[in-house]
C-alpha cells in the first residue's frame, strides 16, 4: 500500500519546513548581523555554516520526510531516525556553533553549572547510553510512542543528552575541560560497548518486542503522532504489515544492527581524525626538535 495515502501533511510535514527555516535564519542572523553584539565575536566561517545547513537538512529529513512517516512504521526506520538524530546530526550541529557563541550561553547564570556537571566525561557517556538502552524497554517505548508529549519530550531530552555526550570529543573552550588523544579513543570505546546491550537485546530477540509494531490497534494510535486524526479516520487500516513485507522480528532485528552499524562507522571516522590529530601533533613536535637540535649544533660565531 503507497504511503501517499496519509496526505502532503504527514508525508512532508510542511509546518516544520516552517521551522527549520525559522532556525536558518535565526541561525545567519546571529552569527553574522548581531555578532558585533557578542565579545569577542569572530566572522562565521564557511565550514561553521555548511556544517549547519547540513545539519538543518539531516534533521528535516529525519523528522519532517517521509522517514519520519515510515518510523512509525517500521522499526528499521526509527533506528535510522534516532542514528542520524544523535550520532550524524547532533555533532554537525555543534561544530556549526563558534566558540564566541558557546561561551555567551555556557556562561548564562543557570546553564554554566549544569553543563560543567552533565558534561562531566564518565557521567555524560553513561547518562547517554543508559537513557537511549531505557528508551528502548518495550513497555517504555510502547508507552512513549502512544504519547505525543511523551515522544516529544524524550526526544528532545536524548538530544540534549547527546550533546553532553559529544562535548567532551569537540570542546576547543579553553576554560572547558579538554581530553587528550587517548582518553578521546577510550571514551569513544566505552560509548560503543555501553550502546551494545541494548543492540544485542534487540538482534537476538526470538519474537517482536513491541506492541505498537506487532498489535494493529495499538500501531494505529502510535500513528496518529504523525498522521492527521481525520486522515487515519478515514482509512482502512489493520497494520503495519500492509506497507512492509519484512517480519515484525527481522524489522526489529534490522533496526538494531542499523543503528549498530552507524554507531560504529560514525565512531570510526572520529578515531580516524583523533589518531590523523596526534600524528601531525608528533610530526610537528620532531620536526621542531630537530630544528633546534640543528641549530644549537651549529658552531657559534667567535668574537
Amino acid at each position: 500500500m503507497p504511503l501517499s495515502i496519509f496526505g502532503f501533511q504527514a508525508l512532508w510535514s510542511p509546518f516544520f519546513i516552517i521551522t527549520i527555516l525559522f532556525m536558518t535564519v535565526l541561525y545567519f542572523l546571529i552569527t553574522i548581523k548581531w555578532r558585533k553584539d557578542f565579545k569577542n565575536s569572530e566572522p562565521l566561517t564557511v565550514k561553521q555554516a555548511v556544517y549547519f545547513i547540513i545539519s538543518m537538512i539531516l534533521l528535516y529529513i529525519v523528522k519532517g520526510s517521509p522517514i519520519d512517516l515510515l518510523a512509525h512504521i517500521m522499526f528499521t526506520y526509527h533506528m535510522v531516525q534516532m542514528s542520524i538524530l544523535l550520532i550524524i546530526m547532533t555533532p554537525l550541529l555543534m561544530l556549526s556553533i563558534p566558540n564566541w557563541l558557546w561561551e555567551a550561553t555556557l556562561n548564562l547564570p543557570v546553564i554554566k553549572p549544569i553543563f560543567r556537571f552533565f558534561t562531566k566525561p564518565v557521567l555524560s557517556v553513561v547518562l547517554f547510553n543508559v537513557a537511549f538502552s531505557f528508551y528502548h524497554i518495550p513497555f517504555i517505548f510502547d508507552a512513549i510512542k502512544m504519547s505525543e508529549a511523551a515522544h516529544g519530550g524524550y526526544t528532545m531530552l536524548l538530544f540534549i543528552l547527546a550533546v553532553f555526550m559529544w562535548w567532551p570529543l569537540i570542546n576547543t573552550l579553553p576554560n572547558y575541560p579538554q581530553l587528550s588523544g587517548l582518553k578521546r579513543v577510550g571514551y569513544l570505546f566505552a560509548s560503543a560497548i555501553l550502546l551494545t546491550p541494548a543492540c544485542g537485546i534487540l538482534i537476538f530477540a526470538g519474537k517482536p518486542l513491541y506492541e505498537t509494531y506487532s498489535n494493529g490497534a495499538l500501531w494505529l494510535k502510535a500513528m496518529a503522532l504523525c498522521v492527521p486524526s481525520d486522515t487515519l479516520a478515514g482509512l482502512n487500516l489493520s497494520g503495519p504489515e500492509l506497507f512492509s513485507k519484512l517480519p515484525v522480528v527481522e524489522d526489529q532485528q534490522l533496526g538494531a544492527i542499523v543503528m549498530k552499524l552507524v554507531q560504529e562507522v560514525i565512531y570510526g571516522f572520529v578515531l580516524a581524525r583523533i589518531f590523523y590529530a596526534w600524528f601531525k601533533k608528533d610530526q610537528q613536535e620532531a620536526e621542531a626538535f630537530t630544528e633546534k637540535a640543528l641549530m644549537s649544533s651549529k658552531p657559534q660565531p667567535t668574537k
